[in-house]
This record gives C-alpha cells, sequence and structure tokens, in this order.
C-alpha cells in the first residue's frame, strides 16, 4: 500500500497536470462546438460548464506550476498567486453550480434560484478575505480553511446539482430524439460528475471542523492507499470524453435541420407542380369546355330542355374554374411573403435565417432603391428561388461563405448568391432543384445562369423585371 502510495506520490506533477488537461480539453471543445443557435437548452447552457472546465484546469495547474515560480519571484508574489488560485477553484464551482442550475430550469421552474451561485460565491469570498483572513495566523491553515468552505459550500452542491441536470435533460430531450449512444455517454457524463461532486466536494484538505477533520485527503489516502487526486484525475478524464461525445448531438441537429430542408424543398416542388398542371392543364380544358357548351347553349332552341340544360352546364363549369383557381391560389398561399416588405427586408431574412446561418457565414450586399418594388406573388417566386439556391448549398456545397447579393439593373431586378464551396461540373445533369429555379424564372419572365466549377465554388444569378 505504501509502495502504492508513494508511487502516486513521486508522479503527482504527471496527475496534476492530466487532471487540469481534462478539463481545459472539456472546456476548448465545448467552445468550439457549442450551437447558440441550437434549439437546445443544453446549447445555450454549456458555456457554464466550458467556463468550469477551464478555471478548474488553471486552479490545478496552480499546484504544478506555482512551484516553479517560487523559485524565481518574491514571496509576496508567490502568496498572490495561490490567492488567486483559490479564488479559481471557488469560482469554478460556481461556473459548475450555474450550468446545474441551468440545465434544470426549464423542467422544475427554478428561476426564483437565478443569482444564487453568484450570491453564494460572494459570500464565500466575503468570509474567506474579510472575515477569515484577518483572524489567521497561519496563511497554510486559512488556505485550507477556504478550500474547505468552497468544496462544501459551492462544489458539492454544483457538481451534485449539474449531475442531476445532465440526468433529466437526457431523459426529457435526448432520449425522445433516439440517439442511444448519445443519450448513454450522456448519463455517464452525470454519473461522472456526480462522483467527482463527492471526491471533489466533501474530501479537502485537512482542517480543523467537522467533517473535514475526519475525512480530508490525507485521511482519504491513508484509508484507500491512492490519493483523491488521482480519482479526480481519472473522472475529468472521463467527463471530458463523454461530454465530447455528446456534443455530437448538434451535428445530428444539423443534419435534421438539413432533412426538413430537403423535405420542404420536395412539398415545394410537389406544389409548384400540381399549380402549373392545374394552370396550364385543368383549368384550360375546362374553361374550353365551359366555352364550347356555352356556344351550344346560344344556338339551342332558347326555351327547350336542352338549352337549359346547356345553360346550367355552363353554370357549373364557371364554378368549377373558380374552384381550381381558389385551389391554385392555395397552393401558392403557404410560401406567400406578407404584403409591404421590401426585397432587401426580404433577403435580410433569408440571410439571418437560422437554418442557413448556423451552417455557413452568410454576408449580404443589397443596393435597391426604396422606389422599385415586386409585387406579392413575384417577390414569393423570387425569394422561393434565393432559398432553393441557399439550400442547395448547405446540402451539397459544404461552403464555408456565402454572399447574397442584389441591386439594380434598371428595369431588371438582380439577384446573385455565390459561395465558396465544392461546385460542380457543367456537364453534370441538373437535379430537380435547378429544373424548379428554372421554371420558377420562367414564370417571372427573368432568366436565371448558374457559373459553377469543381471546387471553385457556384454563382447562381437571378434577372427578372421589375414589372411584368
Amino acid at each position: 500500500m505504501s509502495t502504492l502510495s508513494g508511487l502516486f506520490s513521486n508522479n503527482k506533477e504527471i496527475i496534476l497536470f492530466v487532471y487540469g488537461l481534462g478539463f481545459f480539453i472539456l472546456g476548448f471543445a465545448i467552445m468550439l462546438q457549442t450551437r447558440q443557435s441550437s434549439r437546445l437548452e443544453l446549447a445555450r447552457n454549456l458555456r457554464w460548464l466550458a467556463a468550469f472546465g477551464f478555471l478548474h484546469a488553471f486552479h490545478e495547474w496552480g499546484d504544478l506550476f506555482i512551484p516553479i515560480q517560487a523559485e524565481h519571484v518574491e514571496d509576496v508574489m508567490v502568496k498572490s498567486l495561490y490567492l488567486i488560485q483559490l479564488a479559481l477553484l471557488a469560482a469554478s464551482f460556481a461556473c459548475l453550480f450555474e450550468f446545474g442550475l441551468a440545465v434544470l430550469r426549464p423542467f422544475r421552474g427554478s428561476t426564483w434560484l437565478r443569482g444564487l451561485p453568484a450570491m453564494v460565491l460572494a459570500a464565500w469570498g466575503f468570509a474567506s478575505f474579510f472575515v477569515l483572513l484577518p483572524l489567521a495566523n497561519d496563511l497554510t491553515g486559512w488556505t485550507f480553511t477556504s478550500n474547505a468552505l468552497a468544496r462544501y459550500f459551492i462544489g458539492f452542491p454544483g457538481g451534485t446539482l449539474a449531475a442531476y441536470g445532465l440526468r433529466v435533460h437526457a431523459i426529457r430531450r435526448i432520449q425522445p430524439l433516439n440517439v442511444p449512444v448519445i443519450y448513454r455517454t450522456l448519463r455517464i457524463a452525470g454519473i461522472a460528475l456526480g462522483l467527482y461532486a463527492v471526491l471533489a466536494g466533501l474530501i479537502p484538505p485537512p482542517v480543523e471542523f467537522f467533517p473535514g477533520n475526519v475525512i480530508n485527503s490525507v485521511s482519504f489516502t491513508q484509508a484507500v492507499g491512492v490519493p483523491p487526486l488521482v480519482f479526480r484525475a481519472l473522472l475529468s478524464i472521463i467527463v471530458a470524453v463523454a461530454v465530447i461525445r455528446s456534443l455530437e448531438i448538434f451535428d445530428l441537429e444539423t443534419q435534421r435541420k438539413l432533412e426538413e430542408m430537403e423535405q420542404q424543398q420536395i412539398i415545394r416542388a410537389e406544389h409548384d407542380r400540381l399549380a402549373r398542371e392545374l394552370h396550364d392543364g385543368a383549368i384550360q380544358k375546362v374553361f374550353t369546355a365551359g366555352l364550347l357548351v356555352e356556344s351550344a347553349a346560344r344556338i339551342a332552341e332558347p326555351a327547350s330542355e336542352v338549352g337549359l340544360r346547356l345553360e346550367r352546364s355552363v353554370v357549373v363549369l364557371n364554378d368549377a374554374v373558380a374552384d381550381l383557381r381558389n385551389n391554385l391560389a392555395e397552393l401558392h398561399q403557404w410560401e406567400a411573403l406578407p404584403s409591404g416588405k421590401s426585397v432587401a427586408e426580404m433577403l435580410a431574412e433569408l440571410a439571418h435565417d437560422p437554418h442557413y446561418n448556423t451552417l455557413a457565414n452568410i454576408s449580404l450586399d443589397v443596393r435597391l432603391p426604396e422606389s422599385k418594388s415586386l409585387s406579392a406573388l413575384r417577390a414569393s417566386h423570387a425569394m422561393a428561388i434565393t432559398n432553393e439556391a441557399l439550400a442547395n448549398i448547405m446540402r451539397h456545397a459544404r461552403a464555408s461563405n456565402v454572399k447574397i447579393q442584389a441591386q439594380d439593373m434598371g428595369p431588371r431586378l438582380q439577384i446573385q448568391v455565390s459561395d465558396d464551396g465544392a461546385g460542380f461540373s457543367p456537364d453534370a445533369q441538373p437535379g430537380y432543384g435547378l429544373r424548379n429555379m428554372r421554371d420558377r424564372a420562367r414564370l417571372l419572365n427573368g432568366e436565371i445562369a448558374f457559373t459553377a466549377a469543381p471546387g471553385k465554388g457556384t454563382t447562381v444569378t437571378l434577372e427578372v423585371p421589375w414589372i411584368d
């Protein structure tokens, strides 16, 4: 047992480095991956877990680097560094506390607890620096006491709440998404945080008051043979790996957004096909039939049975034409944009749509006069073409940057959507989406052009008359 304890003691620096590295990687991974526009509450609350990871990593690394600095700086500076390290410990636990409350808030209605971690941190700071420090005769004893208070009153409740919050969030939000791997890893992260709350929150340095005078880092090492630092380092790695693995939920959410966009595009294309068939086929045929029946009614005997039936047939056919036109209007109504909006405003809405701007950096360059505008129906077609261009970029181009430009070309409006994505070969067979865009451009009596090359992005240029 003593040999094992000596092994860990001799390698304390390595353990401290791994311990801090686990939580630092946790914070760094969250900072890189979190999607603030995500509809999951977890995305907005993970920043507190990232802050905990960074602050706690710096606290643990303090035990590694402060002794090295002590050889080169004055004693006052060394004491200041240890005070900063202690403050980092309490602040990191407060961030973990806030993370637990934030994750639980939508489920438990705990809005009244907002600000509690900050108040507990402030109370700890006041008690430690303004009450206990002036009374302390031994700086090391004061440091151990303040350390223990931070663990008892901030670290343990914060870690427990974070663990419970992850469990509740996994059950309420992640399990219904039918992603068992991410659900299990979040549960593992919650269990690891719960164990960490016990090992980091209830096992302080030796102090003179209960329970720290009975259960502390020294007594734990004597009883188990392994210092609590080792278990904390191991749990930091488990938490980091589990949370990073769980961050794939945001990629899954993005993929489902793309699938939703694709489904909307299919529905839109089907609506367009039905609308064209109604306009060019059924309505024209019924209207022609009505004209034929009407002409037959004129040559029939006015008071004859045949004439009366032909007149009723004309009325029925006119009603059928009216019903078909109403159906045609309803097919276009689902994509109609509110009246009174300018083209610039509608393009801005598309550029700021979270379905798009979370997948690529979209810039907008609009130079249009306020005196010119499109009718509501023509604007809906133009925006549908632009929307389709953006959807194609997000699904196929793997672009990082997208630029939407609009300018007045005299009698015509030009809208250009360009990206820096994969592009495509000019010989490639156009898909249904491109054909749909061309069909809409023809309905507007306009022109659309596609400029693309493999690896050099794609530019879609639409030019339509302001007035048909």
